[in-house]
């Protein structure tokens, strides 16, 4: 089952993942370069949702390279959309090329780059790069997740009350959607420390590294998680729905990544 172009020997996981490897820590590059100097800030939908020319110069480096690499990609990106034709078995990258961008614009250094690469309509790695930490987690389906070459486990925190968690809030938290507040206010009210970093990919990544037993947010966009499921999976967590449903990759769906062995009980307070 070959593409146009491409082998399906050059869609190996190695050769997959240095290729994402490569664009990140290029563009991770230009956004610490450009952390903290003056720049170009642009709202999209909502008062908080904020782009920079940061974000567009990554996100066109990274799709740059991953073409030069893999000509017949196509791409799935938080500036440009869906990009390329989409072959059936072919390869397409999901791309955030700065998660975090609020922090970014307000001089925070808690963002990074996420690239992930879906073959076919399977998550096949995925890669989050912070770089003001030079933090690199990677991981490919069945070879485990990774942090600058160290083997990454989830925490074994076996209850809630426990646990540690991370969530995020859409940027139309004022209208409330899916009771996101009251879920907000559910697990303050076990006494639980709570975090917010402002960026999903991170809070997934630090999922899988054990910071964090377990992470909400009840919309997000593919970009913003594909490369952390992998994250969390390979790790040996779990990822699902509210509903508690495998994860699918859909605009504004909900998601709990947790260590596992506290999922079932987040799920039973979201679904209070």
């Amino acid at each position: 089952m070959g593409v146009v172009g491409t082998s399906v020997e050059e869609y190996t996981p190695a050769a997959v993942l240095a290729a994402a490897v490569e664009a990140a820590l290029e563009a991770g590059a230009l956004l610490r370069s450009g952390f903290g100097s003056s720049m170009v800030v642009e709202r999209k939908e909502g008062r908080h949702n904020l782009v920079t020319d940061y974000d567009r110069r990554a996100e066109e480096l990274i799709l740059e390279r991953l073409r030069q690499r893999f000509p017949d990609s196509s791409f799935w990106a938080e500036e440009g959309g869906a990009s390329g034709r989409y072959h059936r078995g072919g390869l397409r990258w999901v791309v955030d090329p700065l998660d975090g961008t609020v922090n970014f614009a307000h001089g925070i250094p808690v963002f990074c780059v996420s690239i992930a690469a879906l073959l076919g309509e399977e998550l096949l790695c995925g890669v989050i790069y912070q770089p003001m930490l030079g933090e690199l987690f990677t991981a490919v389906r069945g070879e485990g997740a990774w942090l600058n070459g160290r083997r990454l486990r989830v925490s074994q925190t076996a209850a809630l009350e426990d646990a540690i968690l991370v969530t995020g809030f859409p940027y139309d938290v004022a209208g409330n959607p899916g009771n996101c507040i009251e879920h907000f206010v559910r697990f303050l009210r076990l006494g639980l420390p709570i975090r917010r970093l402002g960026s999903a990919a991170l809070d997934l990544a630090y999922v899988a590294a054990g910071r964090f037993d377990g992470f909400w947010e009840v919309a997000l966009n593919p970009w913003d998680v594909a490369a952390g499921i992998v994250l969390v999976e390979e790790a040996g967590g779990r990822v699902t729905h509210y509903d508690g449903s495998p994860h699918r990759l859909e605009p504004r769906s909900s998601i709990v990544a947790s260590n596992g062995q506290i999922h079932e009980q987040m799920l039973r307070v979201l679904q209070e």
